[in-house]
């Protein structure tokens, strides 16, 4: 009885600490996404997160931590929303298939191999997948915005954020020509993106991947486009450390013995039941998190 007793009072400690917590919605610019003013004009190829000039493109866009030290010292941060703008100078009506992977990571920069060939990193975690479709003969002469709303994806503040985009055209009719779409960019911060095109065949199915070549119609050298990201985060509460489990100010495989000795014996004495809740479940604290936490020791991500 009396470990029920501990284990209920621990769920109960979880629900107060949510409950003092109020989430808060952010929006951080990657550029001046509010006055952007530099359009790309150069070739098709160079162009992310997209262009409509052939029937399939991918792109990965690296937003490294010194873009996003907004988030730093904010809670429970998920990404809800990522946003592009180009320049509009065709009639054509564009129909895309749409599939977008987010992930944290520890790179900063993508990897050129022996053969100092770049590489496009693995992608993982679905977070939106639908049609993109506008008629931009109602949109001639302006600016217009991709906007994606995404599974919101919890990421952790020093971490790089890692996006892989995917434009898949429904039919050879659904281009127009490259330089009628002018995505507008950042100015100076080349290298942290990765771009892909072809007429044939869809990024997913990219038969050299991860090689990234211009002679596979790789865009090796691209500045990010300007982007807006929007994020919820939590004020109040408590500030435990995700699975600083024995609050030793650091999360490693000592965290992981301290939440099985918790969950086999009952006694939080000295354990940080918030930072136990590592799935981040409303489900209690059990060995769902404890293979949570041993897959962040594995990977480096939560």
């Amino acid at each position: 009885m009396k470990k029920l007793t501990l284990f209920i009072a621990a769920i109960a400690a979880i629900s107060m600490s949510m409950q003092a917590q109020e989430v808060m919605n952010g929006v951080l610019e990657v550029g001046d996404y509010t006055n952007a003013s530099e359009v790309y004009n150069g070739s098709y190829m160079y162009m992310a997160p997209t262009n409509f000039y052939v029937g399939h493109t991918g792109a990965q866009l690296l937003y490294t931590p010194d873009l996003l030290t907004d988030l730093d010292g904010k809670q429970n941060v998920k990404i809800t929303n990522l946003s592009f703008m180009f320049y509009c100078e065709t009639f054509e009506e564009i129909s895309r298939n749409l599939k977008v992977y987010v992930q944290e990571t520890d790179a900063v920069e993508f990897v050129i191999n022996q053969d100092w060939v770049k590489q496009f990193f693995e992608y993982e975690n679905l977070a939106y997948e639908g049609e993109y479709s506008i008629d931009m003969m109602n949109f001639y002469g302006e600016n217009v915005e991709v906007s994606i709303p995404l599974m919101p994806f919890a990421l952790t503040p020093g971490k790089s954020l890692l996006v892989t985009i995917v434009f898949d055209a429904l039919d050879d009719d659904n281009c127009t020509m490259g330089s009628d779409y002018a995505p507008f960019y950042t100015t100076g911060i080349r290298d942290r993106a990765l771009t892909y095109t072809d007429n044939t065949t869809c990024f997913l199915d990219f038969a050299d991947f991860p090689n990234a070549t211009v002679t596979q119609g790789c865009g090796t050298n691209v500045e990010l486009p300007v982007t807006r990201i929007e994020y919820s985060y939590t004020e109040g509460g408590s500030t435990s450390m995700r699975g600083d489990v024995n609050k030793d100010g650091k999360v490693s495989i000592g965290d992981v013995t301290a939440l099985i000795n918790y969950l086999l014996s009952g006694d939080a004495t000295s354990v940080d039941i918030e930072a136990a809740n590592c799935n981040l479940s409303d489900d209690g604290i059990n060995i769902s998190d404890v293979t949570t936490l041993i897959s962040y020791l594995l990977s480096g991500t939560w």
